[in-house]
């Protein structure tokens, strides 16, 4: 079950393959200000630990992150 996230940016990756969900989330940050929450959808099975990996080595909160069999959702708040 999903947690209600106010989402300030969507990003819809599917059917793109790595590394294009990291390009435009690295991408969609940028254009939130800091504290804002961007949502991202891939179908890559690879981004799970992509994200979590960019989210540490970026700074930024990976809030919550839901598997939807072959559909990922990550709510990820900007924090600098």
């Amino acid at each position: 079950m999903s947690i209600e996230h106010d989402v300030n940016k969507e990003v819809d990756c599917s059917g793109m393959l790595c590394p294009m969900p990291i390009v435009l989330t690295t991408k969609a940050i940028k254009e939130v200000d800091i504290g804002e929450v961007i949502k991202v959808i891939s179908t890559d099975a690879g981004s799970p630990p992509d994200m979590k990996a960019w989210a540490r080595q970026t700074g930024h909160e990976l809030l919550e992150y839901v598997n939807d069999e072959t559909v990922f959702t990550f709510y990820i708040r900007r924090a600098n």
